[in-house]
């Protein structure tokens, strides 16, 4: 792979795929919205080449009259809380995604990445396999569903490989506001209690170094349509997470749990045998190394 084009480039997973890309000398196009705030993310970069579009311009988006091996199509609008369970603007990215396959085509790329979520899965007890049967509960989930399918049935008229990574928990420094870690390293900074569900749920996080890897090794090794769950592999109980994050920040912050455990909550529990055998790669950051960094990097002192 010599060249790459990649939508949703400053999420936390783009930045991390576009530095991995820099790291292995591959010119990247970055599709970024029109005045987005988030270009400080990006590295600094010769390789790196912006390309302003909003999601609802891919139809018309003519590239920058370069040929691309690769498109990673990470973007994904209406991924808020309020709208996850929207179906009406869920639909929308349906056909992002389908504009994004034939922009794809028009920069002559030969593999499509797409970006999926356990959402697809909808609640399971046990572990998933790339084979689990999809029940999604919300439309984030049956959306990205559907337009993974319909995606890759728009890949197989136009040649194309398509490659469908579910993304299960990925944590990092540039993870969206509210999540359960930057809201507990925030209480901690405070020195106000975190309080928590009961945690006893399985969990799965990936480092966002590691999941921008294992999307590069996606596009770089992978020469079938296949569908992975990229994840760690090594599930624990949430609880673990938190009281290694807690022991991670130092002092004694004070987290409060749920006596009781939520009956919906969901576990995580990824089979990643497929994506080891496939890209011969395994993550290489502990979750210790990896929350320090995102509490020195939420304390104001982080560096990427």
């Amino acid at each position: 792979m010599k060249r790459a084009a990649v939508t949703g480039a400053t999420s936390m997973i783009g930045a991390a795929l576009i530095r991995e890309c820099i790291a292995n000398n591959v010119e990247v196009l970055a599709i970024v919205r029109r005045q987005s705030a988030r270009l400080d993310r990006l590295p600094k970069s010769d390789l790196v080449k912006l390309y302003e579009c909003e999601l609802d311009e891919l139809d018309t988006a003519g590239g920058d009259g370069q040929e691309y091996d690769a498109f990673y199509h990470l973007a994904w609008a209406y991924t808020s809380k309020a709208d996850r369970d929207d179906p009406v603007l869920q639909e929308m990215n349906i056909r992002y995604t389908l504009e994004a396959v034939k922009l794809a085509h028009r920069l002559g790329c030969s593999r499509f990445i797409f970006a999926g979520s356990q959402a697809e899965y909808g609640r399971v007890d046990h572990v998933i396999t790339p084979y689990t049967e999809i029940n999604p509960l919300i439309s984030y989930g049956m959306a990205k569903y559907a337009a993974g399918m319909l995606g890759r049935k728009l890949c197989s008229r136009y040649g194309m490989l398509h490659i469908w990574g579910r993304i299960f928990s990925v944590y990092g420094c540039y993870d969206n506001e509210g999540t359960m870690l930057n809201y507990a390293i925030d209480q901690f900074i405070k020195g106000e209690p975190a309080g928590f569900s009961a945690a006893v749920q399985l969990w799965d996080y990936l480092w966002e170094d590691d999941a921008g890897k294992i999307f590069y090794l996606l596009g770089e090794r992978v020469n079938e349509s296949k569908v992975y769950c990229i994840a760690n592999g090594k599930p624990r109980p949430l609880r673990e997470y938190i009281m290694e994050m807690k022991k991670a920040f130092g002092g004694n912050p004070e987290c409060v749990f749920e006596s009781e455990p939520d009956p919906k909550a969901i576990n995580l529990q990824a089979d990643v045998s497929e994506l080891v055998k496939d890209i011969g790669y395994t993550p290489d950051t502990s979750f210790e190394e990896g929350i320090k960094k995102m509490i020195r990097f939420r304390k104001g002192r982080g560096e990427l």
